[in-house]
Order: structure tokens, then C-alpha cells, then sequence
């Protein structure tokens, strides 16, 4: 006796999961102009490399005599494989069945993705496209609306397990609402597509229902929302620019906690000085100038990553390598606010250093902090809260921390710069102090500039006096800061700090835990 009728029948039920809703949903897909789950897979783990978990999940429909009639495979595919070499556990919705709302097997392979990763330690890829929950249930239309038992474990308990040890990473890759939506912000990076994927807590016909607001998905979250919300970290022109993404953001990380950043091959010359930073900083001291040219002269060639460059924009956080290392990037850009820090900078500060500090990156700093934003808008926001618990995130790293002040650090924002024990470099142009030297002499000096002859020119006069005094010389001659260094010697500078610190991150391994933040 043979096992001829099963074997066939296992042939048969890899064979139908692999068309996922049918050539005519496929289709629909492609018009819309996305991939379906399994191309996207394919566009992102090595050749041959993935090994897929629950192949055959999904609802069979027999005969009288037990034989295959139909089969709707379970539309969340899931499985481990490569990613440039490293193990990776990726899944996501097939869109071409109920919209991405999980079927009964599809959601239990969601949820074990992140038990997955877990178990094995291994970051973790989402790609997300669907509307989470239906109002009929997982099983339809028609089908008895139940619920999970009272001692099931909580829903979000993987994804915080997951978060806390391995990368984990979330693209939007269409239409993403409810369940999905809170998926794809709980990762260390998420991504969208520009033209094919909006995220939203609900979608337009429910805000209507609810609101009465008559809107578009595009209106409500599309990329132009996001980028700006801090929902996203970055957006992709299309979904092959959002795998290229991934994969870069992937590069910098280690597989898990316990384990160190991966160093690459770097050809740029770890003794590499620019001349140009000699003279980067203007000496107008209300002068912008272009703070990701000042810091990509400093790390590696094309080794700049910037997250979310849109949202606190007056904060700029990366990751980049130095001689190879990853590290991560924390910088003022003046073109915003001044540099200055407001509520959603703030937060953008404490997400990254939590980053950095949960996979063992050294932070690199380069400060031009005029100090926390003020005015009517900028208390509304909180932004002294924000910012306290942007402090907090600092003083509980415990990564390595190198800041150059290049400018200006100044008031209570400063000190979001500079990490505990950390280095502390200077460039000629630096200047530091309780307050910005022109908000300082418009509170000192309020009533003699009123009383002057020639108010503005007063002001001018004390703020030029007191700029003068502000000079770097003092505090370095008073070892205030470790050095004071000329700008084209950062580089060589900061690459022999990494080589002190770097046998110091085998001690923070593991897991991090922090106290309560304002």
C-alpha cells in the first residue's frame, strides 16, 4: 500500500497556495501597480534561500469520498531566509484574499512571526497591505463572530518581546488600516511606498461613519502625511526602492542583542581630512549652512542613512559607518528652528538614542543647539516634557557616546548631546553658555537697550561684546572638554575613539531596560 492519494493531494495543496487569491486577483494586484507577497519575498531574500513555514495552511474544501476540490490557502505567508547573507524571518498579507483581512490561519501565522524571530533571535521583516479585523470575523461573511479566550496571551506581548531583542522592520506596501497600521509603527524601522500604500487607523468610510469627515486614503495617510507625522522613517519611490531600504537599514544592525554591529570593508581612508570642514562653520553667526555635507565629509563615503529627515526636522538622526563601524548620527540642522529642539525633535532624539542603544551603535554627535524651541505653538506641544524624556533616553544609555560641539550649545536642549562619560570634542567655532547670547542680552539688559539712543544698535553692540567672550580657548585650557581640535581632524579623531571604545561594547550585551521618563 502506497501513499500515492496523499502525496498527491499535499502536491496539489502546495501547488493552489502559491496562486494566492486566484490569476484575476493577481492581476488586479499587478494593475494596481504592486507585487504580491511572495514576489516581494523573492525581491528581498537571497536566491533559494527561503524556507517557508506553514506551506500548506489554509482551508480545504472536499468531497463525499475526502478528495481536494478547493483550497484557499491562508493569506499571511511567512517563512526564514537570507537576507545578504543573514537569517532573517519575513511574512506578510496576501493582499489578493479578503484585502489582507487575516483568515483564521492567516492571523495565527502573523502572530507566530514574531514568536519566531523570538525564539531564533532573528530580525524580523514585515510587509504589510490590508485592513487588519473584519467586522464579519475571520471566517467571512456569515460566519459566527467569536473571540480569543480570556487566557489568551495579549496580542502586543510578541511584538514587545521581538522589539526588544532583534531588528525589526515594517513596510507599507498598500493600503494599511487598524491591526496592520499598529504593526508596522511597532518595528524599529518602517517604510512606505510613494504611490501605492497609505496607513491609517481607520479608513475613509469609517471617519465618515464616525466623523462625518468625507475624505481620500491618500488625504488621511498617505506618504506626504507620514513623512511628516514620524509614522514612517522613510518612504520608497516604489517597492523595489522600499526593499533597497530595508536592506541598507539591515546592514547597520546585528542580528540581536547579544550580539555586535556587523563591521564592513570600508576603501575610505580612516586618516582622510577634509580641508573644506576648516571653514564649513560661518563666522556670521546667523548664517545656515549644510549640516549633512559638514557630517558626510567626516564618516564614510555614502555611508550616510538618514531616518525620518522630515519629521523634528531641526533634529537630524542617521546611522553611518566610521572606518567600517556602524554608528549612529545625531546632528543639528540650523535650517530648521535654528537647529533649535522642539516636542517632535525631542521625541525623534529619545526613539533614536533607544535605538542605538538597544543594538550597542556608539553615538556620534555633532551639536548646534541653540536650545529648546520657544513661543505659544511650542509650549501647546509640551515640548518641555518631550524633552525631558529625551534627556532621560540619554542619561540611561549606555552606549558610547563622542559629541563635537561645532556651534552653539546652549540651555537645558544641550545636554540631549552628550551621553554619560562620554568624549567631548571642540571645533574653534564652538560656543557654549546657559542662553543663546541674543535671547541672554534681550533679558539682562532689557531696560538699558530700551533706554539707548539707538536701541538695535545697542543690542548689536552687547551681543557682539558677549560673542567675544564666548570663545572655546577658556573651557579647553580648564580640560572643560578633552579637545580642542581643528575641523579637518574629526575623522582620524573619532576613528581612534572607536577603537577605545569598541572592546567596552561586549559588557552591554543583551537585552535593556530603563526606568520611567517624564
Amino acid at each position: 500500500m502506497s501513499w500515492d492519494e496523499e502525496l498527491a493531494r499535499l502536491e496539489q495543496q502546495r501547488r493552489l497556495a502559491k496562486e494566492h487569491g486566484g490569476s484575476d486577483a493577481v492581476a488586479r494586484q499587478h494593475e494596481q501597480g504592486r507585487f504580491t507577497i511572495r514576489e516581494r519575498i523573492d525581491r528581498l531574500a537571497d536566491s533559494g534561500t527561503f524556507l517557508e513555514q506553514g506551506p500548506i495552511a489554509g482551508h480545504p474544501e472536499l468531497d463525499d469520498d475526502g478528495g481536494l476540490v478547493s483550497f484557499t490557502p491562508s493569506n499571511y505567508v511567512l517563512g526564514i531566509a537570507e537576507v545578504d547573507g543573514r537569517r532573517c524571518v519575513i511574512g506578510g498579507e496576501d493582499f489578493t484574499q479578503r484585502g489582507g483581512s487575516p483568515t483564521p490561519a492567516g492571523l495565527r501565522k502573523s502572530v507566530y512571526s514574531e514568536q519566531l524571530a523570538y525564539r531564533y533571535r532573528l530580525p524580523l521583516v514585515r510587509f504589510l497591505e490590508g485592513g487588519g479585523g473584519s467586522v464579519t470575523g475571520t471566517g467571512g461573511k456569515g460566519a459566527t463572530l467569536g473571540s480569543d479566550p480570556v487566557y489568551a496571551p495579549h496580542r502586543f506581548a510578541s511584538i514587545a518581546k521581538v522589539m526588544s531583542t532583534s531588528p525589526v522592520v515594517s513596510a507599507a506596501v498598500g493600503p494599511v488600516a487598524g491591526f496592520p497600521a499598529a504593526r508596522l509603527v511597532a518595528s524599529h524601522f518602517s517604510v512606505m511606498t510613494m504611490h501605492t500604500s497609505q496607513v491609517m487607523v481607520a479608513g475613509p468610510s469609517v471617519v465618515e461613519r464616525a466623523l462625518g469627515e468625507n475624505t481620500t486614503k491618500e488625504e488621511l495617510g498617505g506618504p506626504h502625511v507620514h513623512m511628516r507625522s514620524g509614522v514612517v522613517d522613510r518612504v520608497g519611490e516604489d517597492e523595489d526602492a522600499v526593499v533597497d531600504l530595508i536592506r541598507c537599514f539591515l546592514s547597520y544592525l546585528p542580528t540581536n542583542v547579544w550580539e555586535l554591529p556587523p563591521r564592513r570593508q570600508s576603501a575610505d581612508d580612516r586618516q582622510r581630512c577634509e580641508d573644506e570642514l576648516q571653514a564649513v562653520i560661518p563666522r556670521d553667526r546667523r548664517r545656515t549652512y549644510d549640516i549633512r555635507r559638514l557630517v558626510s565629509l567626516v564618516v564614510d563615503r555614502d555611508s550616510l542613512f538618514e531616518l525620518t529627515p522630515e519629521f523634528g526636522p531641526s533634529q537630524i538622526t542617521a546611522l553611518a559607518s566610521l572606518d567600517g563601524r556602524p554608528v549612529g548620527v545625531l546632528a543639528n540642522d540650523t535650517c530648521h528652528y535654528a537647529g533649535a529642539m522642539t516636542a517632535d525633535g525631542a521625541r525623534k532624539v529619545r526613539r533614536f538614542v533607544d535605538l542605538c542603544d538597544t543594538f550597542h551603535l556608539p553615538i556620534v554627535s555633532f551639536v548646534d543647539e541653540p536650545g529648546f524651541m520657544i513661543g505659544a505653538d511650542a509650549e501647546s506641544a509640551g515640548t518641555i516634557r518631550h524633552g525631558a524624556a529625551a534627556l532621560f533616553a540619554v542619561v540611561q544609555s549606555t552606549v558610547p557616546w563622542a559629541t563635537v560641539i561645532i556651534r552653539k550649545a546652549y540651555g537645558v536642549a544641550a545636554a540631549a548631546h552628550f551621553g554619560p562619560e562620554g568624549l567631548v570634542l571642540a571645533w574653534p567655532s564652538a560656543e557654549t553658555g546657559a542662553l543663546p547670547i541674543e535671547g541672554g542680552v534681550a533679558v539682562a539688559f532689557r531696560r538699558e537697550i530700551a533706554e539707548a539712543s539707538d536701541p538695535d544698535a545697542h543690542r548689536r553692540s552687547l551681543e557682539e561684546r558677549f560673542a567675544a567672550g564666548r570663545s572655546p580657548f577658556p573651557r579647553a585650557e580648564a580640560f572643560g572638554v578633552h579637545d580642542l581640535i581643528e575641523p579637518r581632524r574629526t575623522r582620524p579623531v573619532l576613528c581612534d575613539w572607536l577603537d577605545c571604545v569598541e572592546p567596552l561594547l561586549h559588557a552591554h550585551l543583551g537585552p535593556k531596560t530603563y526606568a520611567i521618563r517624564p
